[in-house]
């Protein structure tokens, strides 16, 4: 069970953007993330003559950051927690905050 999860909100806790709050946008190979409006990158893209649809010219794009590197964001603490994984008594695994003590997973 991973501690960060596709669509927790999380906030960077070191490297340029440290401070910044996003969502996870998706979960990468080798503990890797995007996280939305975080690592924004200028990318140049190539337009193709067969598919007018397409994109071309410099876009601005998220790009992965370490999982090492974000907290999950506590709102009650209204800062980044570590978080933990435990048990319930019906057998159910849930994260909780390790601060508070408190549920995450609902």
């Amino acid at each position: 069970m991973h501690k960060i999860r596709k669509g927790d909100e999380v906030i960077v806790v070191s490297g340029s953007d440290k401070g910044r709050r996003g969502v996870v946008l998706q979960f990468l190979p080798y503990n890797r993330l995007l996280v939305e409006g975080v690592n924004v990158r200028k990318k140049h893209i190539k337009g193709n003559p067969q598919d007018p649809a397409a994109e071309s010219g410099i876009v601005d794009r998220e790009t992965s950051i370490h999982i090492s590197n974000v907290a999950l964001y506590n709102p009650i603490a209204k800062k980044g927690d570590k978080v933990g994984v435990r048990q319930l008594a019906d057998g159910k695994r849930v994260r909780f905050f390790k601060s508070t003590d408190e549920v995450v997973d609902i």
